[in-house]
């Protein structure tokens, strides 16, 4: 008996980068003319379609790191490398920049004064907004557990529900789908227009907050002051694999982590949890007094690796 042959079709568009930018572009109907961008696209992805996309919406760009040769991506630069870039906005006294990392799900910005606004702001920023033109379904935003605390405070103030998930865009992702909510992500610049894209977009981001700085008025900085970034310090404790194990049953480090937080009487806030890729055990303390919180992190730290290594 002959075995059946196998074909392999593969599918191939000519016009994929042309309908993508089409798509983002037509992701807004605000116009960029008179802001001049810097734009670093870490060598990777976003150098093909990043420029024509803001070049279209009006913006005059400054390029930088968009010549990628194969092994220069994310090479001290885009949004895992962001210094030069809030370097350089500041120095050339532009409105704003936009960093981006290798295949481009991640956007930071940059305001006017080369101050980094993060994920979180981006999220707390851009769902403002939503919530005023009553486009933020069921009011609410999904973030990771590992969201700064400034995002919850701002929630609270601003009457924008919050839900909470693992840490990992697919788990937000997941939330989403599940609740119908339409926009999440993470610190890093992952952040999920669920309306336009069931992916993080860095450059479809970008295009979002870029309109509410438009919409707005005013100036990146001023729209990031709606959110106050607490002090944050992660600990990283090397532990064995049985002791991984341990970990959830273990009374020291359950009592470490409770004298920590009554430490901070609701002031801060203390997340000790394993890693669920490495054999870490991860400590993220957050609250106003940094050399507190240092402190309070490396005597649970301790108390971890004195019991799981």
């Amino acid at each position: 008996m002959k075995k059946k042959s196998r074909q392999l079709f593969l599918l191939y568009s000519k016009t994929a980068v042309k309908d993508y930018i089409e798509h983002v572009v037509n992701t807004t109907d605000t116009r960029f003319d008179g802001l001049t961008v810097a734009i670093d696209c870490a060598n990777g992805s976003a150098s093909v379609c990043a420029k024509e996309i803001f070049t279209a919406l009006g913006a005059k760009c400054i390029m930088l790191s968009d010549t990628p040769d194969g092994v220069n991506i994310n090479k001290n630069c885009g949004s895992t490398h962001p210094e030069e870039l809030m370097r350089f906005v500041k120095t050339a006294s532009l409105d704003l920049g936009l960093a981006f990392d290798g295949d481009a799900d991640r956007m930071l910005a940059v305001d006017e004064n080369g101050e980094l606004v993060d994920g979180d702001k981006v999220i707390a920023i851009c769902s403002k907004r939503m919530k005023a033109e009553g486009r933020l379904k069921k009011n609410t935003a999904v973030v990771t557990v590992m969201s700064n605390m400034g995002f919850f405070k701002f929630c609270d103030e601003e009457g924008i529900k919050c839900e909470r998930t693992a840490v990992g865009d697919r788990y937000v992702l997941e939330k989403m789908l599940k609740e119908d909510f339409n926009i999440g992500g993470e610190q890093s610049g992952h952040v999920i227009f669920l309306d336009y894209a069931t992916t993080g977009d860095g450059e479809l981001t970008g295009v979002q907050l870029i309109e509410t700085v438009v919409k707005s008025g005013k100036k990146l900085s001023e729209l990031a002051s709606i959110m106050t970034v607490y002090p944050q310090v992660l600990i990283n404790v090397q532990v064995s694999p049985e002791g991984k194990k341990k970990y959830n049953n273990d009374e020291y480090i359950i009592a470490a982590t409770q004298k920590a937080e009554m430490e901070l009487m609701g002031d801060g806030r203390v997340l000790v949890r394993v890693s669920g890729t490495e054999p870490l055990v991860r400590v993220m303390l957050e609250g106003k007094d940094i050399d507190h919180i240092q402190k309070l992190g490396e005597d649970i730290a301790a108390v971890v690796k004195e019991r799981l290594s």
